[in-house]
């Protein structure tokens, strides 16, 4: 009997084996949670990867941090860094400024208006979460939670 995804998917061959089959549904349901992200961030004019750097940045605090630094914390990894920053602060959300000891490192902070547009979207954001998951549980997302992180373990 074809599964739930097969059927999404339209599709008629079985999958070549289970972990395709557990992949593709983490893929598809990763979609379908950042389509529905991407749409509660339009009203603030953010994409998910500029929301996560400006959060990123207010766990930061006032010290700020370099560029690198704050490509490893991202949650999903953005090649041009550099260019996401730049938008960001064309829209005053952050500002960037050379460290005075090392010429090379330019810290970056967010400005009060990175803050501001934050504070915005917290409560927003945070029904979102509970709208698309609450149906879950605590049980059940404790354990979707910990799958997930053994899932990754292998690329520790």
């Amino acid at each position: 009997m074809p599964s739930k995804l097969q059927k999404e998917l339209k599709q008629t061959r079985p999958f070549a084996c289970k972990e395709e089959e557990v992949h593709l549904n983490i893929i598809r349901t990763a979609e379908w949670l950042s389509s529905a992200f991407s749409e509660t961030l339009k009203s603030a004019d953010l994409t998910p990867t500029q929301y996560n750097a400006l959060r990123i940045l207010r766990g930061a605090g006032t010290e700020g941090l370099s560029c690198s630094q704050i490509s490893e914390r991202m949650v999903t990894k953005d090649s041009d860094i550099t260019r996401l920053l730049d938008r960001l602060e064309a829209r005053g959300l952050i500002s960037r400024e050379r460290e005075s000891k090392d010429r090379r490192v330019i810290i970056t902070r967010i400005t009060e208006g990175g803050l501001r547009t934050l504070a915005e979207l917290d409560k927003p954001i945070q029904e979102h979460h509970r709208r698309l998951l609450k149906h879950m549980g605590e049980k059940e997302l404790a354990s979707l939670n910990t799958l997930l992180e053994q899932a990754r373990k292998h690329a520790d």
